[in-house]
């Protein structure tokens, strides 16, 4: 399953979020640290689920990250999140 298919599922699951997009930026990035030929190296993901509404911003990302798995989070070089309730 692709990477992107994973991290989608996931937070999914975690979160029941009323939106979610995860995008693979990892060709943006083509020569710089980090870079993979085949991508799955660098995501943007946009999230909105009410869960994140009592979470300040560390704890929302931490909540990711934890929803994620330190198997997913591994093989991540970069991770932008843009992530509201």
């Amino acid at each position: 399953m692709p990477l992107t298919d994973t991290i989608h599922e996931r937070l999914t699951e975690a979160f029941d979020p009323r939106e979610l997009d995860v995008v693979d930026d990892s060709e943006s990035h083509r020569g710089h640290a980090g870079y993979r030929e085949g991508g799955e190296s660098h995501f943007n993901i946009r999230i909105r689920s009410e869960v994140f509404d009592p979470m300040s911003r560390i704890e929302r990302h931490r909540a990711i990250h934890r929803a994620l798995g330190a198997d997913v989070v591994g093989r991540i070089h970069a991770l932008a999140l843009d992530v509201a309730g």
